[in-house]
């Protein structure tokens, strides 16, 4: 499954950072049209390999493993290639067709520097076309201008932009250009959608794995306790929707998330179903739909426990663009899923389950993930009350 080293086998692949990554601080990169890939982690993909037939349509598609390496030109610039390989699926070596999308071409044309990224990225004119000129990066939070105030509205969410340059950084002190790093390849679940919206769930009451030290479990469930984590098993860390009236993506990252109370989570599920110019209630039932059949699922997977995981709600803007075009009130649903809708789980760095591989002796925990539960449960009762006009 590993992929083959630069120069063997088919042409290597340039990697660009995923424009439609809402959350999470691991850079998600664009492999093709239909596929992403982000660094492999030995838990992940013990997860993906024994995963339960039943939760298959709740997760990405696991697509293989291919190998990455740094590549720098005579500028010092930084670019991560893919090299396809043996068993990897048969995925195009170039990306100028992806879909069309503007952001995509051009990030596919630029060369990424580690230090000089946000500048060459913020001065350049597609740069200041998709992100604006007041673009400002800091530590604590990606879209917070100079007075703490976060900007909502963006041509694309900058925050996979953000974590690429985190990554190259990392990369680029730690190893060589010859050093060999193995990625996961995933199906890119939003690939279908011409404009995104994408809602970034940490499920349940407890983010911090098994094997955290002391340090950073008091951490992850200091966040917990500050946040609605642990009232309600589920806090938002990221969200993007396309905004009908103005063609842009608001964004909202996980910074945001974790201020919120729980009458500000309501009113920001609220919100990821606002196009600007209407409340799409019509996604309301096929998504609860959607949610409770992962929560049957969930029910039954005894000994699993979903640590840090992340839960995706998706549904495709096009449909706010051509109703405001047209003047016309959205699509009434049909069917099991006529909208688009779709809810995927995500990020099982931290996944534990008996028998897993990853770990010679992983801790054994009995029944299902009941933080994971009660934060799917409350999720599912918020979004009815809004079907219900509460």
């Amino acid at each position: 499954m590993v992929g083959q080293s630069p120069g063997e086998g088919r042409a290597a692949v340039l990697l660009q950072p995923f424009v439609h990554q809402v959350g999470g601080h691991t850079s998600m990169l664009t492999y093709d049209e239909h596929t992403v890939c982000k660094p492999l982690v030995s838990q992940e993909l013990s997860f993906y390999e024994s995963l339960p037939l039943a939760m298959r349509q709740f997760t990405p598609q696991y697509k293989g493993i291919v190998s990455v390496h740094l590549k720098k030109d005579s500028l010092g610039n930084l670019t991560l290639m893919a090299s396809p390989g043996l068993g990897q699926p048969d995925t195009c070596g170039h990306l100028d067709s992806a879909g069309g999308d503007p952001a995509v071409t051009w990030w596919h044309k630029c060369k990424w520097s580690h230090s000089q990224v946000t500048r060459t990225f913020k001065d350049s004119c597609p740069g200041k076309m998709l992100l604006r000129t007041d673009l400002q990066y800091h530590t604590d939070s990606l879209l917070e201008d100079a007075n703490g105030k976060q900007p909502e509205r963006r041509s694309y969410n900058p925050w996979g932009l953000h974590c690429h340059r985190q990554h190259l950084n990392r990369m680029s002190s730690k190893h060589n250009e010859n050093k060999l790093h193995q990625f996961l390849l995933l199906e890119n679940v939003v690939s279908k959608c011409s404009y995104p919206c994408i809602l970034d769930l940490k499920m349940g009451t407890r983010q911090h794995g098994d094997d955290a030290s002391e340090e950073k479990k008091a951490r992850h469930i200091k966040k917990c306790e500050q946040s609605t984590s642990a009232s309600l098993g589920v806090r938002i860390c990221g969200m993007q929707v396309y905004q009908a009236d103005t063609g842009h993506f608001l964004c909202k990252d996980k910074y945001y998330g974790r201020k919120l109370s729980p009458e500000g989570f309501r009113q920001t599920l609220r919100q990821f179903l606002c196009t600007g110019n209407q409340l799409r209630t019509d996604l309301l039932e096929p998504i609860i739909l959607r949610l409770k059949a992962l929560l049957a699922v969930i029910r039954k997977q005894s000994s699993y426990r979903f640590y840090s995981s992340s839960l995706l709600i998706i549904y495709d803007g096009q449909e706010h663009k051509e109703s405001a075009e047209h003047h016309r009130p959205f699509p009434k649903t049909h069917g099991s899923n006529p909208c688009r809708v779709d809810v995927r789980m995500i990020d099982f760095a931290h996944t534990t389950f008996k028998g897993a591989k990853s770990s010679p002796n992983p801790t054994a925990h009995d029944g299902p993930d009941h933080g994971y539960i009660f934060g799917l449960e409350n999720l599912i009762k918020i979004l009815q009350s809004l079907s219900e006009g509460k």
